[in-house]
């Protein structure tokens, strides 16, 4: 496997996977972080003298044309996307009004060094999804080396995402430095992590949490849960939980963890008590109080001040952190307090020597939010694909670069 920054590109075309699946409101970008993040490796492409030609995914277009007959792919284009990435690259960003056929050929082939050319959105044809060969094939066509930059699609063995792969030799395929990252960070987590190790584990469901759970048993020292999953747990152990969330189908599952954490020795924290609301809005009355007598009518939306002072303690203590999932509703701003606590804490055992890394959308929403990104060790950009890496499942993408 080459690496990007040991990989001379003068004279060659680039043909970069990246994830511009950023959000677009009115024809206006109104997140480029996802772009911003793929800027080092096409500008060391570039600096190299080199050509890009850069190809992603936006949206689920044909599924939601599907449901949706008023939409047409023209409300899928990547169209602002080549406009906002000329801006931040401060050079034109050519636009190949199709991803394959004679445009994105003929684009690709007159492209010069120094030169960018952005595809047409990837999922206009249902073979991206299918990982078909001769779709990949087609791709590969228009680029001499292949760079995988798009970590947040890594989990998916989408034609251009792990398919197109077997069209290039092993030192003409590698991971932009975006994905470099992502890879090192997480692998630095599960195989390199100093004791204590704390996972911190939250979000609404447990059923969307269970094999990242199971998996980090093995790895461990201590698990923190919380946001609305917590509850779950409370419900199997005899609490009352008032109208709090709850998968009653999981309170087995529940039971269970406990019991394997117990017999692995590892340390499982759930939040004493919770921030009530009588309701799920952020004008809603609140009360506190312990989470094994939530009266009826009234809900958990935030962890109290006994868990916040616990969960610090165990974080600040700690060597190694994962994050991934809030302690509360944390965007409505009466229960916001328990997620920023664990900021907090978080922040304080990076800045004492401790790695962590933040993975999972909301959790690296509420980072954003409270301006703690650069205190944080890393800030995974791939949500699904962190998760899935953390279950313990081979991504398709990473594997596709590295056999």
């Amino acid at each position: 496997m080459s690496t990007l920054n040991n990989h001379n590109f003068s004279g060659q075309k680039a043909l970069i996977r990246v994830d511009f699946n950023v959000p677009i409101k009115d024809g206006n970008i109104t997140d480029d972080t996802r772009m911003r993040a793929a800027l080092p490796t096409i500008k060391k492409v570039l600096a190299d003298g080199g050509a890009v030609v850069l190809m992603s995914h936006w949206g689920r277009p044909l599924k939601d044309i599907e449901k949706k007959p008023h939409l047409t792919l023209a409300d899928f284009t990547l169209k602002p996307v080549a406009a906002h990435l000329a801006t931040l690259l401060g050079t034109d960003v050519q636009f190949a009004e199709d991803c394959i056929g004679d445009d994105a050929a003929a684009k690709a082939a007159a492209l010069q060094p120094g030169q960018v050319l952005l595809l047409e959105n990837l999922r206009y044809y249902k073979q991206e999804e299918k990982g078909d060969k001769e779709f990949a094939d087609k791709l590969a066509t228009y680029g001499d080396v292949y760079v995988n930059d798009a970590f947040g699609t890594a989990h998916r063995a989408h034609a251009s995402t792990a398919v197109i792969a077997d069209s290039f030799a092993a030192g003409k395929k590698m991971f932009g430095l975006l994905m470099e990252g992502e890879v090192a960070a997480a692998e630095k987590v599960m195989n390199e992590a100093q004791k204590p190790f704390v996972a911190i584990i939250g979000g609404a469901k447990v059923s969307d949490k269970i094999l990242i759970i199971e998996n980090l048993l093995e790895k461990a020292t201590d698990i923190i849960i919380g946001g609305g999953m917590a509850y779950t747990f409370f419900k199997a152990m005899g609490g009352q939980i008032g109208n709090s969330l709850c998968e009653d189908d999981r309170l087995e599952t529940a039971k269970e963890l406990l019991a394997k954490a117990e017999a692995k020795g590892v340390q499982i924290h759930l939040p004493q008590d919770s921030i009530f609301a009588d309701k799920f809005a952020a004008d809603a009355q609140t009360s506190s109080g312990v989470n094994t007598e939530i009266p009826d009518g009234w809900m958990g939306l935030d962890i109290g001040s006994m868990a916040c002072d616990t969960f610090s303690k165990v974080i600040r203590e700690s060597k190694t952190i994962l994050w991934n999932g809030p302690m509360g509703v944390f965007e409505m701003e009466k229960f916001q307090h328990g997620t920023k606590t664990i900021a907090d804490a978080v922040k304080a055992a990076t800045a004492n020597g401790a790695f962590s890394l933040v993975g999972g959308g909301d959790s690296v929403a509420a980072v954003n939010k409270f301006g703690y990104t650069n205190d944080v060790s890393y800030v995974s950009t791939g949500g699904g694909a962190m998760l899935e890496f953390f279950e313990g499942k081979q991504l398709p993408g990473i594997a596709a670069i590295k056999n």
